[in-house]
């Protein structure tokens, strides 16, 4: 339940390979002689990659006081259809790894289901909630606490989600929260719309 299908992220998921088309000569058949052809040049192939996240800590840990949350936050990568993983515990959020941490420019993405099989009603059910001007505090991996004032809480239809604004990698530092809302479609699996916090760092 509550899957959170925020786009196709073309600009961040990794890049498939793929095979070349073959080439058709435009040559005459029959025999013809040709000089040998030297050796093409070794060049290093590896599999394709989504971006390195830019330098600072992960983020482990989100709180939010007047909600009273406080959940782990773990490493989250693209899903095969490509649409951002979501940890299936709703008690866990998922921070984009390819996309920027706290201390970095750009937004930091932090999503979790608003509900679960596995776990029932999440924390993030509550994102809804929460008033412009709350604390969020996030804590990294090397223990340091960043911390964020709300400047808007929204529902967006999917449809219309601005997942290249949401996943910006450059710009001034900015924390997102993503989670689902609105109605439950049964028959596509998932909630109608998003409800998306965006929180800006405070420096404290």
């Amino acid at each position: 339940m509550g899957a959170l299908l925020v786009g196709l992220l073309a600009a961040c998921a990794p890049s498939s390979a793929q095979e070349p088309e073959p080439v058709v000569s435009s040559a005459p058949a029959g025999p013809t002689t040709a000089a040998p052809r030297p050796a093409p040049p070794h060049v290093p192939v590896r599999d394709a990659t989504a971006p390195t996240p830019a330098h600072g800590a992960a983020p482990v840990r989100l709180a939010i006081r007047s909600l009273d949350l406080d959940m782990a936050v773990v490493p989250v990568g693209v899903a095969d259809d490509g649409t951002m993983q979501i940890p299936p515990d709703a008690y866990q959020a998922g921070w984009y790894r390819f996309g920027p941490t706290p201390a970095a420019r750009g937004n930091t993405v932090l999503a979790a289901h608003v509900d679960s099989r596995l776990s029932g009603i999440g924390p993030f059910a509550q994102l809804r909630h929460l008033d412009a001007g709350a604390s969020v505090v996030v804590t990294d991996a090397a223990g340091a606490r960043h911390r964020y004032r709300v400047a808007s809480v929204r529902k967006v239809p999917k449809r219309d989600a601005p997942v290249a604004s949401w996943f910006a990698r450059d710009g001034r530092p900015r924390l997102v929260l993503v989670t689902c809302g609105g109605a439950w479609q049964p028959k596509i699996g998932h909630y109608a719309d998003n409800v998306v916090v965006i929180a800006d760092p405070t420096g404290g």
